[in-house]
């Protein structure tokens, strides 16, 4: 559940590096989850007893639950119970940290604990709760003093971090916003929103095409034109569907403008600019959005 900040949170504190952190986000997606991280998100066990149960199997050929319940910490029925369970993506996260030894499970417990309490992050199901939680989570990451209109800017980049788990993907990580009036492109695709708003997606051609692939669930392997043509109308779609918003939400009627394709140039604005860089396993997306 919009657990994609939690890469941020550890790389603000000195956890990770960035390059860890894309390091960690690839094995991820095809790490296989470990009872004693289920166990510790389900606070059935502390770190410790995690730990505990690890040093007995280095003595014992049996499977963790069976020793957890040996040990008296978890019980037959939890054990079950665990194993129909999924992990959420920033435990996932954490896990390959663990196996990494980059932290220990202890430190894990403690990170975790940390940033769903910052965040106020619980087991919420409810719709509503969630877009509560969205705009918490934004309102915090766009909290600096140099962010002009940040009241413009929030609802723009929820609805955008809700159309790279529905169309990419959700196993990346933004990092911080950072002001630019100026930003050298590699591939840059961008539009205008009815004179309000600008915003563009820049990336190394390679990403390009990992990216192309995720939206249009094809298989892509030269940086063409399907490519770019991919790249152009997942831009295009959503701010197609911010303007909708707009207009249903505030009766206010935007116009988009034709997408604009630059590489290996400048982009540039009279008004302030800011630059988002987001971690996918496959590369890094830089999107750019500025308020005219």
């Amino acid at each position: 559940m919009y657990t994609q900040f939690f890469g941020n949170f550890l790389i603000n504190k000195g956890i990770i590096t960035t390059e860890q952190l894309m390091e960690a986000l690839e094995i991820q997606s095809s790490a296989h989850q470990k009872l004693g991280t289920l166990a510790i998100h389900a606070g059935y066990m502390t770190a410790n007893e995690v730990e505990d149960v690890y040093i007995m199997q280095t003595h014992y050929d049996k499977r963790f639950g069976e020793l957890a319940v040996k040990l008296g910490y978890l019980t037959q029925a939890q054990v079950e119970k665990l194993l129909k369970l999924q992990l959420p993506d920033y435990m996932k996260l954490g896990q390959v940290l663990v196996e990494k030894q980059w932290i220990s499970n202890v430190d894990l417990e403690n990170l975790v604990a940390e940033y769903c309490s910052a965040y106020e992050i619980y087991d919420l199901n409810l719709v509503i709760e969630q877009q509560e939680l969205v705009e918490k989570l934004l309102s915090s990451f766009c909290s600096k003093e140099n962010i002009e209109h940040p009241e413009r800017i929030i609802p723009y980049m929820t609805l955008f971090f809700n159309n790279l788990i529905r169309f990419i993907g959700e196993d990346f990580t933004p990092l911080e916003i950072i002001p630019m009036p100026e930003v050298p492109t590699n591939f840059c695709v961008s539009q205008e929103i009815g004179g309000t708003l600008l915003s563009a997606l820049d990336m190394e051609p390679q990403t390009a095409i990992a990216f192309a692939c995720k939206y249009v669930d094809e298989e892509f392997t030269e940086f063409d034109e399907y490519v770019l043509a991919s790249v152009e109308d997942f831009l295009n779609l959503h701010n197609g569907l911010y303007t909708v918003n707009m207009s249903n939400e505030h009766s206010i009627e935007l116009k988009l403008e034709p997408p604009v394709i630059q590489e290996h140039t400048t982009l540039s604005t009279d008004s302030p600019a800011y630059l988002l860089p987001i971690i996918y396993p496959f590369g890094r997306i830089n999107f750019i959005v500025s308020i005219l």
